[in-house]
């Protein structure tokens, strides 16, 4: 008997009608998008029906189901994994891995890093080196690092930050949403760590002296008695095959003011 011949079709459906609902659309609209029909839809997800290996990659896609989620809807209605899971560190992604390290090092002066799904560090230019420079040997020796440990914790970024309340108000409002659209537990972990954070009450309602622009909101950040002033930009891959691919994110921290610029310049020298 294969895989497939002793899986449960309604597995795979309950998991697609859970990321159908969670998503907010209808089996109609799914259908419509995914070009099936509602009946059909609903015939899967009641596991009246198996959907093939392509229609459960086309809803997933329609869905927006994280590469790693649709691997495990694949697995739940008896198919083989679509998408590898390769180390970063593997031979295969050297090209990869070069090619990263060219864009961190593109970016320069300004800071840049990688995260993976769960925000730890995966490499990270000067630049960013030069923000945490002075941090604390005890957070910078924790392995993995994490960006959002680093940024804030008590010890870490947080008491540079001037407008911190707006800034960690961010953040944790961005991994809300991620994790939303994830489902991820650990990512849930990460969050509930951080946001139970101390905040010092002189930090909590300081607000920025300088005005917010109105394109972004900025990191305004003091460093060895400057203040400087960053936007963030957040790039992923287009289309990936591979899971770790596909978690990975490049943050880069662009100047939003000219003393900023100055700054970063003088100091790579």
């Amino acid at each position: 008997m294969t895989t497939a011949a002793r899986k449960n079709p309604s597995e795979v459906g309950r998991l697609l009608r859970s990321w159908r609902e969670q998503r907010r659309v209808s089996q109609l609209e799914l259908a419509l998008r995914a070009d099936s029909s509602a009946r059909h839809i609903s015939f899967v997800e009641t596991g009246r029906s198996r959907p093939s290996e392509e229609l459960i990659l086309r809803l997933a896609e329609h869905l927006d189901v994280p590469v790693r989620d649709r691997n495990a809807l694949l697995l739940a209605a008896g198919y083989a994994p679509r998408f590898s899971e390769t180390p970063l560190d593997d031979p295969s992604m050297g090209a990869l891995r070069e090619g990263l390290e060219r864009l961190l090092r593109g970016y320069e002066p300004y800071p840049a890093f990688i995260v993976d799904a769960t925000y730890n560090v995966v490499a990270a230019n000067n630049g960013m080196a030069l923000l945490m420079d002075s941090l604390p040997e005890h957070l910078l020796a924790a392995q993995p690092l994490n960006a959002m440990r680093l940024t804030l914790h008590p010890e870490g970024l947080a008491p540079r930050i001037r407008n911190l309340r707006e800034w960690r108000g961010h953040l944790l409002a961005q991994m809300e949403r991620q994790i939303a659209l994830s489902r991820s537990d650990a990512l849930r972990e990460l969050y509930e760590e951080v946001a139970a954070y101390p905040v010092r009450a002189q930090d909590a309602g300081r607000e920025p002296q300088e005005p917010v622009p109105y394109f972004a909101l900025p990191m305004v950040i003091e460093h060895e008695g400057h203040v400087l002033s960053f936007v963030a930009s957040i790039s992923t891959f287009n289309t990936p095959m591979d899971v770790t691919v596909a978690e990975l994110a490049i943050e880069t921290l662009l100047p939003a003011d000219p003393a900023t610029v100055k700054y970063l310049r003088s100091a790579a020298g």
